[in-house]
């Protein structure tokens, strides 16, 4: 069962210097930043027009002289961004800048966690849908318990959408649970995710896969591999593996296994041609989930010279 949280707040304005690029008068003012959400009513204000009329221009064309509280754009889009101007409707003199930025408040992210290195960690990483289009951070922690039970801590950033901690606890039934918050102008947004830490091993693909000939062995291949180098301990906490394989332009792809050791004979294979093998590994206890497949490897049995 997943627990959700949800929390939305929308950001002041903030300032930042303004170049006299697009819609500038000039005038080396200052820039108020506004944010506003894509296909929605966003109101520009000019501040200094109070509840009279204020010209408004946009890259040196004027727009027209709108009343308070501002100018308004429906239906924002992306054509809308840029450096808006709001001025004195007689004078021309420049009351305000506004530099207009677009796109959404962040949605939930959604979070997958995996122990690809289990029992010394747990890895973590998350999407947004749809992408906000702007600036979004994140903050990222987790908890042994469900609420209150133990102090949070940082789940550590190895990337700019994934984190890892380690420091965890085996067999223990008290679930994780990791917060994933991401912040942005327009908005913040959680996702509560819990696990037991065995639910979720997911070794990463088994490496160096070779398939070689068998002198001799017209219907054989030998199939050799190692386990993933990010698995710790494959001695303490071994693996079990999968094979699956197809003959060149066959439609057919049979998958076999699990087995435990870390090499296999291919038996039955058409004689003089091409077989293309993957492998795919998994706790040998049979908790979690299987890796992804690993890398192809291809070979032909032997033949007679």
């Amino acid at each position: 069962m997943k627990w959700l949280w949800l929390v939305a707040f929308v950001a002041p304005a903030c300032t930042v210097p303004y170049n006299g690029t697009a819609g500038s008068t000039g005038d080396g003012g200052r820039c108020t930043l506004q944010h506003g959400t894509l296909g929605t009513k966003v109101l520009l204000r000019c501040p200094a027009a109070a509840a009279g009329p204020a010209e408004w221009r946009r890259g040196g064309i004027v727009l027209g002289t709108y009343s308070a509280p501002g100018l308004a754009l429906p239906n924002a889009s992306l054509a809308h961004e840029g450096h808006y101007s709001c001025h004195h409707p007689a004078t021309g003199e420049t009351w305000a800048t506004v530099c207009l930025q677009l796109g959404y408040p962040p949605a939930m992210p959604t979070v997958e966690c995996w122990a690809i290195s289990y029992p010394q960690a747990v890895n973590c990483s998350w999407v947004l849908d749809p992408e906000p289009l702007l600036d979004t951070d994140f903050v990222a922690t987790y908890r042994h318990g469900v609420w209150g039970a133990t102090e949070t801590g940082e789940c550590v950033r190895t990337g700019p959408r994934s984190c890892s901690f380690g420091d965890v606890q085996m067999f223990s039934l008290t679930p994780y649970v990791v917060n994933v918050t991401a912040v942005n102008p327009l908005g913040t947004a959680s996702r509560l995710l819990p696990f037991l830490l065995e639910n979720i091993i997911k070794p990463d693909p088994p490496e160096d896969l070779r398939v070689s000939p068998i002198p001799g062995e017209t219907k054989k291949l030998l199939l050799e591999w190692r386990p993933p180098g990010s698995w710790p301990f494959p001695e303490y906490f071994p693996l079990k593996y999968r094979i699956r394989y197809a003959r060149e332009e066959g439609s057919v792809t049979k998958t076999i296994g699990p087995y435990e050791q870390t090499s296999y004979t291919l038996t039955g294979v058409r004689p003089g041609t091409l077989h293309h093998i993957q492998v795919a590994a998994k706790d040998f206890t049979d908790s979690g989930e299987f890796s992804a497949w690993s890398l192809p490897a291809s070979g032909m049995p032997w033949v007679e010279p």
